[in-house]
This record gives C-alpha cells, sequence and structure tokens, in this order.
C-alpha cells in the first residue's frame, strides 16, 4: 500500500478516478493529502467527503502581493533565487530579468507553503492531477531529490512530445490530427519534458469537435492514470538515461 499526495487545480476528475481505483483494488494506495493552488478548486469537495485532509496555497494571491511590493515579499530563507533563476527552464534565460525574478520568488513562496502543508502527512508519490501550475526546482528538489527514483506523476492531455503546455487537447484539435490522446510522466525541471511511463491514444474523426476531443481524451485519463499509479505501487518503474542522454522509463515485467 503506497501512500497517495494529489495537486489539483480544477474539478478533480483525475483524483475521483484515483480515489475510485483505490477504493476498488485497482491501485494498491491510498490517497492521504490533496492541495490546490485554487480556493475554488471543486475536486476539494471530493476529498472532503473522504475525509481526506486539504490544503490551499493561493497563487493569484502571492503574485498579486509581489506586484504591489517586490520589496516587501518576502521569500523563503532557504532559497536562492540566483540559482532558482539559472536552474529553471520554464521562463527563457534571455528574458527580463524582473519576469524571472517575479516568476522565481512567487513560485519559491508557494511552493515552500504547500511543501509545509503536506509536511504532517507522508506520502511515497506525489499526482499532479489537474494541477495548473508547472513545479520549480526548489520543489522538485526537496520533494523528488532522485533523478534516478522519481516520484512525482503528472498527467498531460496530448501523446507528448507533442503539444506540451497547458492546453493539449486544444493544440491537437487546431492542428488537425486524426489521432490524440494522453501522456503520464515523471516530471523534470521542464514543462511536460519528463519521462514518458505510459500514454493513451484515440482516433479523430472529421466530424468531432473540441469538446468531443476533451471527452474522449478525460475516458482515456481516468484509465491511463491509475494504471501507471499501480506500476509505481508495484516497484516496475526504472528510469535510465540513454546513451543520447534521454531519460526514458521501462517497465519491469509483473513478477506474477
Amino acid at each position: 500500500m503506497i501512500r497517495i499526495a494529489a495537486l489539483i487545480s480544477g474539478g478533480g476528475s483525475n483524483l475521483q478516478a484515483i480515489l475510485d481505483s483505490c477504493s476498488s483494488g485497482a491501485i494498491r494506495g491510498q490517497v492521504v493529502f490533496v492541495g490546490t493552488d485554487n480556493p475554488a478548486a471543486a475536486g476539494l469537495q471530493r476529498a472532503s467527503e473522504r475525509a481526506i485532509p486539504t490544503a490551499v496555497v493561493d497563487y493569484g494571491r502571492l503574485i498579486r502581493q509581489y506586484r504591489e511590493d517586490p520589496s516587501r515579499f518576502p521569500v523563503p530563507a532557504d532559497a536562492d533565487l540566483e540559482d532558482l533563476m539559472a536552474r529553471q527552464r520554464l521562463i527563457p534565460v534571455d528574458a527580463p530579468i524582473e519576469r524571472r525574478r517575479s516568476f522565481a520568488a512567487t513560485r519559491a513562496k508557494a511552493e515552500a507553503a504547500l511543501i509545509t502543508a503536506m509536511a504532517p502527512y507522508p506520502f511515497d508519490l506525489l499526482v499532479l492531477a489537474g494541477f495548473m501550475r508547472t513545479l520549480t526546482p526548489y520543489f522538485i528538489d526537496r520533494v523528488s531529490p532522485s533523478s534516478a527514483a522519481p516520484c512525482i506523476m503528472n498527467i498531460h492531455p496530448a501523446l507528448l512530445p507533442a503539444f506540451p503546455g497547458t492546453d493539449g487537447y486544444g493544440d491537437t484539435f487546431r492542428y488537425g490530427c486524426k489521432v490524440g490522446g494522453c501522456t503520464v510522466h515523471f516530471i523534470d525541471y521542464g514543462e511536460d519534458t519528463g519521462p514518458i511511463i505510459g500514454q493513451r491514444a484515440f482516433a479523430i474523426s472529421s466530424g468531432d469537435s473540441l469538446d468531443t476531443i476533451r471527452e474522449n481524451g478525460l475516458r482515456e485519463e481516468w484509465r491511463l492514470y491509475p494504471e501507471c499509479i499501480q506500476l509505481f505501487a508495484e516497484n516496475r518503474l526504472r528510469v535510465r538515461t540513454t546513451a543520447a542522454g534521454r531519460r526514458v522509463v521501462d517497465i519491469l515485467p509483473s513478477p506474477e
């Protein structure tokens, strides 16, 4: 039985799929904590119905505080903003320094608050279930310090490496793809660039709308994410680096 923490931003349909899979035994695990960046996240209700501890770190409020007066915005004592700006891969290195500093300061403060909120609830795996905030090295290094044994998963609404970013199904639709899908991957410092664990695909017909694609994609997400989490619970995921420098995930055979 693994302990699972989850981060959400919205309705939490993937969280519900994980909760249901834990209840049915499809995942040998238990969700022990749910956090969000959005005080209005409807998915919090799904957690409260199961008496799962929750916490809200309002990223938007912190960003507004920084913009009001950067000089009065305290950052965590253990946050090296210069190092964070140098190592993060989300804001271009040639972007204006104030944009990079704003991102580093607000993310570090928000992520420190998340880490503090999660601390009373030890977990083996953190799943991003519709969490609409990218995580920086500040958070990743503290929660998942081993690149050989990562423990933060994300689900993305596209067949990576195609269409990273926040609107995978929309990008799939606008590009005119004949196949859509979803991807579960471990996270790294980039945006949807971590090693891929699993994917599911579906056909797109000429009459499909964006809403149809999203509906089909969500159904695949609800199947794929629990399957990948169970592989983690069975200790069957191994991350290795290829000769070309790519990090890939091998799935070990079932011992049964």
